[in-house]
C-alpha cells in the first residue's frame, strides 16, 4: 500500500532517488516478483502514458543490479521485502537498462543520434569491462566506438547483444534487459514520416537484444502499444505480450480503489474521494479498477485542490486528434454516444497497425483508444467469430478531450462569435435569438446528406455537440429516464438557484405543421414529467425547449416554469 511521507515529488521516476528523498510511495514493489514468477522469459506489457511504466522499469533496475555498496534500505517496509524471492534475487544480476521515452524527435537522425547517447550511457556504466582480459576483440572494438560517439546504426543494432554476453561471461550470471517506452520512437517517427526507417532500426535491434540471446535471464519492455504487421518483434517466439486486457500484472500499474484510499487517508483528504472517482477512476485493467495515478497525485500535490484534467496536459494531442476527427458521419454518431456516456460494442485488436490508422472506417481507431487510455472496456460481448466489447468514456478528465475534439471540429465551421451569442441567448432566456442563431448555424454546417437515415439524432448530435460549452455551469446529461420516460437534453444547473433547461427534438414531417408538432412535444415533457429530475434536485426556474426541423428548416417552442408557476415566456423576455 502507500508508504506515508510528509511530501509528494511530481514526476520522479527514479525509484532510488524518490525513497532517498524521502517522498510518498505507492507501494508497487510486488511487482519484481510478478515478474520473477512469470513463466515467461520476455515480457512486454503495454499501459497507457504516466500509468508507471518507467518508474516500475527502474523499480526493477535498483532490486536487481548487481552491485558492490548494500541498498536493501531502498526496500525496507516495502511489500517485496517480506517475499520468498527477496534473498535469493536483490542486487544478483548485471542489469542492462535503457528508456526511450524522451525520443521524441523530428528527423531520423536525430532520433537514431539520441538512442545512440543512451547505449553511450549505458556502456560507459560498464567501462569495467575493457579492463577485463578476456573481452572479446569485436566488444572491444564496440566499445570503442560507442563511448568515442563513433557508432553507426549498423553498430548499435548489435550493441545490446554483445553487452550481454560479456556481462554475463564476465559476471558468471545472466542478464536482465529492460528497455521502457519502446514505441514512443515509433510515435515520434509516424507523426514525422520517418516510420519505415525507425521499425526497420527497432526490429533488427530489439531481435539482437532478445532473440536466441542465451545469456538474458529476464526481459522486460514496457510501452503504451503492441505494434503489429511491421514484424518489429519478428521471431521473438518466447515473448508475451501482456496488455490492459490480461489479469496479469493488472494491479502494478495504475492505482487501486484500496490505494486511493489509503492515500487520501494519509494525507487527510477522505472527504474528496467521490469527487476523485468521478475525475480520475473507470479504468479496467484485467477486471481490476484502477484509477488515473498521474492525475491523482497531482491533484494531492496541489495547495488548492483544484481538480484538473492533468494527464491530458502532459502529452501532445495530435495523433489523437488525427484519428479521431468527428468529421465523418459514422464516427459523429459514436462520438455521440460516447459523450452522452453511452457504450459502443466494438471488437478490440491487440496489435496496432500505424498505417490503418488513416482508414476513418477502420475499427482499430477504437483499439488504438482503449489501450491509449481514451477508452475502457465496461463488459464483454460474446461473439460468433470475434469477441466484442462494451466501451465507455473511462472518466470526467478524459471526457474532457473528445469534447475539445468536437469544439475545434465546430470552430472550422461556426463563427465563433456566432456561437457565443447562441450560447448566451440560452442561458438568458432569448428563446428568439436562440432559435436565430441555432438557424444560422445549421446552414453553415449541416448539408443534406447528414438527414439520411436518422435526422433527429443527427440534431441531437449537432445541439449537444455546440451546448458543451456550457458544461462549466451546467451538468448537462442526454437521453436518461427522467419521470415516465426518456428526455432528450437536460441541463442541470451547477447553481441551483439558477435555470434548468429541457430540450426535445421532434422531426416535422411535410404534411404537419411545425407548431402543432411542437406543442404536442411540450405537452410531452409535462406529460411524462422529464423535470422531475430537475425538481427533485431543488431547481425551481425550468425552460422547456422543443426543437423541430425539416431538413435545414429549424422550428422552436418554449415554456417556462417559475417556482411551480407557468411564465408567458413573452413577457420573461421583455423582463
Amino acid at each position: 500500500m502507500g508508504v506515508f511521507m510528509n511530501k509528494t515529488i511530481i514526476g520522479e521516476s527514479d525509484f532510488k532517488r524518490l525513497r532517498q528523498a524521502g517522498a510518498y510511495y505507492v507501494d508497487k514493489s510486488l511487482f519484481v516478483e510478478e515478474v520473477l514468477t512469470s513463466p515467461y522469459k520476455i515480457i512486454l506489457l503495454t499501459r497507457p502514458r504516466r500509468f508507471g511504466k518507467t518508474l516500475n522499469l527502474n523499480l526493477l533496475y535498483h532490486f536487481f543490479e548487481k552491485r558492490e555498496t548494500d541498498e536493501s534500505h531502498l526496500f525496507e517496509g516495502l511489500a517485496i521485502s517480506l517475499s520468498d524471492v527477496y534473498q535469493d534475487h536483490l542486487s544478483k544480476y548485471p542489469v542492462i537498462n535503457l528508456t526511450f521515452k524522451d525520443i521524441k524527435d523530428d528527423t531520423f537522425d536525430v532520433a537514431i543520434h539520441r538512442i545512440g547517447v543512451l547505449i553511450h550511457e549505458v556502456f560507459d556504466k560498464h567501462r569495467y569491462l575493457l579492463q577485463w582480459d578476456s573481452l572479446s576483440s569485436l566488444a572491444s572494438q564496440l566499445f570503442d566506438k560507442v563511448l568515442t560517439q563513433k557508432a553507426e546504426p549498423k553498430d548499435l543494432v548489435d550493441s545490446i547483444r554483445i553487452l550481454s554476453e560479456q556481462l554475463q561471461r564476465y559476471h558468471h550470471q545472466e542478464v536482465i534487459i529492460l528497455i521502457d517506452e519502446y514505441d514512443t520512437p515509433i510515435h515520434a517517427a509516424y507523426t514525422n514520416d520517418y516510420f519505415q526507417k525507425m521499425i526497420g532500426f527497432l526490429r533488427n535491434f530489439l531481435s539482437g537484444a532478445f532473440k536466441d540471446n542465451s545469456s538474458l535471464y529476464k526481459g522486460v519492455i514496457t510501452g503504451a502499444l503492441r505494434i503489429a504487421k511491421e514484424s518489429i518483434f519478428t521471431g521473438l517466439n518466447n515473448l508475451a505480450v501482456l496488455t490492459l486486457m490480461d489479469e496479469e500484472f493488472n494491479t502494478c500499474f495504475g492505482f487501486t480503489i484500496s490505494e486511493v484510499q489509503k492515500i487520501l487517508d494519509d494525507f487527510g483528504l477522505s472527504n474528496y474521494f467521490d469527487s476523485i472517482l468521478k475525475w480520475y477512476d473507470g479504468y479496467n485493467f484485467g477486471n481490476n479498477k484502477i484509477l488515473n495515478p498521474w492525475s491523482v497525485m497531482n491533484f494531492i500535490a496541489q495547495s488548492n485542490k483544484a481538480f484538473k484534467p492533468y494527464w491530458l496536459n502532459t502529452a501532445s494531442m495530435d495523433m489523437i486528434e488525427e484519428v479521431l476527427t468527428p468529421g465523418q458521419h459514422s464516427l459523429r454518431n459514436e462520438l455521440n454516444d460516447l459523450i452522452e456516456g453511452r457504450t459502443i460494442i466494438k471488437p478490440i485488436y491487440e496489435n496496432i497497425v500505424f498505417s490503418d490508422l488513416n482508414d476513418k472506417n477502420s475499427e482499430l481507431l477504437w483499439s488504438f483508444l482503449l489501450h491509449s487510455g481514451y477508452l475502457t472496456v465496461v463488459n464483454e460481448i460474446p461473439g460468433r467469430f470475434r469477441q466484442k466489447y462494451q466501451l465507455q468514456i473511462p472518466n470526467h478528465e478524459v471526457s474532457i478531450i473528445y469534447f475539445e475534439l468536437i469544439e475545434k471540429w465546430l470552430k472550422h465551421h461556426i463563427n465563433l462569435s456566432q456561437l457565443e451569442a447562441l450560447l448566451r441567448s440560452l442561458t438568458k432566456g432569448d428563446i428568439k435569438l436562440f432559435e436565430k442563431k441555432l438557424k444560422a448555424i445549421c446552414l453553415e454546417i449541416m448539408s443534406f446528406h447528414d438527414f439520411a437515415g436518422q435526422p433527429e439524432k443527427v440534431y441531437h448530435a449537432l445541439v449537444l455537440g455546440i451546448l458543451v460549452w456550457l458544461s462549466d455551469d451546467y451538468d448537462i446529461r442526454s437521453n436518461r429516464e427522467s419521470g415516465f420516460g426518456r428526455y432528450d437534453i437536460v441541463f442541470k444547473p451547477k447553481n441551483l438557484k439558477n435555470q434548468g433547461i429541457i430540450i426535445e427534438f421532434k422531426r416535422v414531417e411535410e404534411n404537419e405543421c411545425p407548431d402543432d408538432v411542437l406543442t404536442d412535444a411540450i405537452k410531452q415533457i409535462d406529460d411524462k414529467a422529464y423535470d422531475v429530475e430537475l425538481k427533485s434536485a431543488g431547481v425551481r426556474d425550468i425552460l422547456k425547449i422543443a426543437i423541430g426541423f425539416r431538413g435545414k428548416d429549424v422550428y422552436l417552442k418554449s415554456s417556462n416554469i417559475n417556482n411551480g408557476k407557468v411564465v408567458d415566456r413573452a413577457l420573461l423576455n421583455k423582463s
